[in-house]
């Protein structure tokens, strides 16, 4: 393995923008869940006419998709993730909109469909207000303590956030906007990080994982981690997920 300090400067200096997660390849895992949520989602897409992507990334989810609607949007916060987007599904006459998280952009009543995977924050009543009567909210959604293992590593024990975005809470909240919630599918999902590396990668992506994450205010733990990652075992996390579909 190569030494600390080349692992971290590989991994501080690497491209974070976007959803591409193959910097990881050979450096982390993270088991998947069962139900292929791209593959469940191109087949909405291909049905409808009309269609939402919330909190995109760089819009490579959607882009797996071999038939887009007539009308297709997107929504990003970050601007290098929509500037990827657009590069990525402008072409095929996606409208990329920068969204800071506020009211979405658009009238009401305006798709059959609404997507997201993975979205910082679902607001319900929004999701309601854009969507066509009948039509629905299709998503993946991250769960509660998801990679909170890496993460109390760092930051220690939290216990007072361990049951955010829980799934019967979202239920709640999505029926209490209105929305009749359909299916609601669970996942908890293994994760392994082989190299320090590879951590300092996903905490510069994820920055919501550790809010004031640099090496350099971490570069104690980073290096106790590394000692034990050369011990030859992985560092074990699990990420936990839900699959919802919800009908106006």
């Amino acid at each position: 393995m190569r030494t600390f300090d080349e692992l971290v400067t590989e991994a501080e200096t690497a491209d974070v923008a976007g959803w591409d997660f193959g910097w990881l390849d050979g450096r982390a895992t993270e088991e998947r869940p069962p139900w292929g949520y791209a593959r469940l989602l191109a087949e909405r897409l291909g049905g409808v006419r009309s269609a939402l992507d919330i909190d995109t990334g760089g819009g490579e989810v959607v882009a797996e998709a071999q038939v887009l609607p007539p009308r297709m949007v997107v929504t990003e916060g970050r601007p290098p993730n929509a500037e990827r987007a657009r590069a990525l599904l402008g072409p095929r006459g996606v409208q990329v909109v920068e969204s800071d998280g506020g009211p979405l952009p658009f009238a009401d009543r305006s798709f059959e469909l609404v997507t997201a995977r993975h979205p910082v924050r679902p607001d319900w009543d929004e999701i309601h207000r854009v969507l066509a009567p009948g039509g629905h909210y299709f998503a993946q959604h991250v769960g509660p303590s998801s990679a909170f293992e890496l993460i109390e590593f760092f930051l220690g024990p939290l216990p007072e956030t361990r049951g955010d975005r829980h799934p019967d809470r979202e239920v709640e909240e999505a029926e209490r906007a209105g929305l009749v919630v359909e299916s609601l599918r669970t996942a908890r999902c293994r994760m392994e990080f082989h190299d320090v590396g590879a951590v300092v990668w996903i905490l510069r992506k994820c920055v919501w994982w550790v809010p004031d994450f640099t090496v350099a205010r971490y570069a104690g733990k980073l290096r106790e981690l590394d000692e034990l990652l050369r011990g030859g075992e992985p560092f074990v996390a699990h990420s936990t997920r839900h699959l919802i579909d919800a009908r106006r």
